[in-house]
């Protein structure tokens, strides 16, 4: 019974590494506005953002002189007219302040020092929700190079390891259980 007892205590953990294994390269990314610049009215802001592919989990870090700088996190219509009076979402004034895109939309920033939105202190980010990337399986009379790609958005992937997790960790156990149970009553009533 104690062979059972460790063989079914380790199988959760073998299939919680199965999933987890396939989220290899799906982790949330920290990007420091302005890269080595960081956050100061020498950098265009609109380029460094089209560089890159945010997706939910990521971190927007803003790095700055306090005092000189600050980020608020603003609507699009404050973004467009460099109006902080009204549509701020969050501000950040540390010098060393971490945003996380906690949701799949357009993020709006702004440094609200007199002047600087105006000249350039300002960008938006368009968060997308994190996928997962699979490549298919060529068939063998393939001839083609290009590469296609599949994508699964991680909650449903994530839905779907649990769900087998807790049918192979709750039913087939019991399953097994009640089946030996059964073949026992059998054995005794014969």
């Amino acid at each position: 019974m104690e062979g059972e007892i460790v063989r079914y205590g380790s199988f959760p953990a073998i299939i919680c590494m199965i999933c987890f294994s396939f989220l290899n390269g799906v982790v949330s990314e920290v990007y420091t506005v302005g890269d080595e610049n960081g956050w100061n009215s020498e950098v265009d802001y609109a380029s460094w953002s089209e560089k890159y592919n945010f997706t939910v989990g990521d971190v927007l870090e803003f790095r700055y002189s306090r005092g000189q700088h600050n980020a608020y996190e603003v609507t699009e219509s404050a973004y467009r007219t460099c109006e902080t009076s009204s549509g701020v979402l969050g501000k950040y004034e540390s010098g060393e302040d971490k945003v996380e895109l906690n949701e799949s939309k357009k993020y709006w920033f702004v440094c609200n020092v007199s002047g600087h939105c105006l000249r350039g202190m300002r960008f938006g980010v368009d968060v997308k929700e994190t996928t997962i990337h699979l490549d298919p399986i060529p068939s063998p009379n393939s001839a083609c190079t290009n590469r296609v790609y599949f994508y699964l958005p991680l909650t449903w992937f994530l839905h779907y390891c649990v769900s087998w997790f807790a049918i192979i960790y709750f039913v087939v156990p019991s399953f097994m259980s009640y089946t030996c149970l059964c073949m026992h009553i059998h054995l005794v009533i014969s």
